[in-house]
């Protein structure tokens, strides 16, 4: 169980590439089954859209289904638009396993966020992030950790806008103590270190 509410979140904000300050009124919550097939849809135009295409295996952790068995995949909705899908980020449950391998007992991890191409630049993934902040401080976490790959200068513009810092010491996603692919890490320290 999380601690996001399922309260409306209003987007804009600090969000350098919102192109509405105000914003639309989001309601963010828990994927409902019947999400799953759209939220797949939508990562997969958003990745491909930001990376290309995909020629690699399929990774059962890029299905919405898979995720949901360990992970709490979140969902963002424009109740004024009947509720379309707008994006969507998967999390780490208090006192489940992390989403990377080289996370941290008290950090909550994410993966996967992305916005529908319609909806970018409305400050969409920016409310998205700071309901995971809410939640993660809520749920007693010490920090919200995230990977991000070196080409995504937009995202890295929203995630230090937001506060999360560079931890380069932390770079690389690493599967069974190996590094596999160069990617960036992010903290944002709810807590001060030990």
């Amino acid at each position: 169980m999380s601690g996001f509410a399922e309260a409306p979140a209003r987007a804009g904000g600090a969000d350098p590439d919102a192109a509405d300050p105000g914003g639309p009124a989001l309601e963010i919550a828990l994927a409902l089954e019947t999400d799953f097939d759209a939220i797949d849809a939508l990562i997969d135009a958003a990745y491909a859209h930001d990376y290309g295409p995909s020629d690699e295996h399929e990774d059962p952790m890029h299905r919405a289904r898979a995720r949901a068995e360990r992970f709490d995949v979140w969902v963002a909705r424009d109740p004024s638009a009947g509720g379309v899908l707008l994006g969507s980020v998967t999390t780490r449950r208090a006192g489940g396993p992390s989403l990377h391998e080289d996370v941290r007992p008290a950090e909550l991890d994410l993966r996967l966020l992305g916005g529908s191409l319609a909806a970018r630049r409305r400050g969409v993934a920016a409310a998205i992030m700071r309901r995971v902040i809410a939640a993660a401080g809520d749920s007693g976490f010490d920090a919200v950790v995230l990977k991000t790959a070196p080409n995504m200068t937009g995202a890295h513009r929203l995630y230090e806008a937001l506060g999360f810092v560079r931890a380069p010491e932390r770079d690389g996603l690493w599967i069974d103590g190996v590094r596999v692919l160069d990617l960036f890490t992010y903290v944002y320290p709810l807590r001060p270190s030990p």
